[in-house]
């Protein structure tokens, strides 16, 4: 875990002393390389891995935009809803990849991401995200956010398969909390 948060530093300091600003909504891509610390069994990156990178590359784009000012600074903090990630190749140690952050779309609660794993311009997992800023226990108004960052898109919905994706998250919700297990 401290890995993770030393990386977190990492990109607020290089968001704040190095690296321009980036426009909200467009495509990011970071290269990256599997290291020791990301492997399990010494030669493939860990699953778990996958959603570090994913969390990485999300708050590099909060960090950059104007999005941090408009939600972290007045008292709201991110949380994830949902997550999925489909994997297709596995990424060996010491190799590099490339990670592209892509909003999908919004509504009036959630953000949706698609977070693209590439290597050799082969896709190796696809990771989708859906998130919130909460405040008082309450999600707060996504377009309302957006605006405030000097987006002048006001919607950007999502695709039928994204939604699908994420459809059946509470009815699974519901049913494990209603069987005892």
């Amino acid at each position: 875990m401290l890995y993770y948060w030393l990386h977190i530093l990492y990109i607020f300091i290089g968001s704040k002393l190095f690296w321009d600003k980036v426009d909200l909504v467009s495509n990011q891509t970071r290269k990256r390389w599997v290291s020791l610390l990301d492997c399990d069994t010494f030669r493939y990156m860990s699953n778990s891995k996958y959603a570090y990178y994913m969390d990485f590359i999300r708050f590099e784009k909060m960090f950059r935009s104007k999005l941090y000012q408009n939600t972290v600074k007045k008292g709201m903090f991110a949380v994830l809803g949902s997550q999925k990630i489909i994997y297709k190749k596995p990424l060996k140690m010491w190799s590099t990849f490339h990670i592209t952050l892509a909003v999908e779309g919004w509504d009036d609660k959630w953000v949706y991401h698609k977070h693209i794993f590439t290597q050799k311009d082969e896709v190796c997992a696809i990771g989708y995200t859906k998130a919130a800023f909460w405040k008082n226990n309450k999600a707060q108004d996504i377009r309302k956010i957006f605006k405030n960052c000097g987006l002048t898109q006001n919607e950007m919905n999502i695709s039928q398969k994204i939604q699908q994706v994420f459809d059946g998250d509470y009815q699974l919700l519901k049913s494990s909390t209603d069987s005892s297990i």
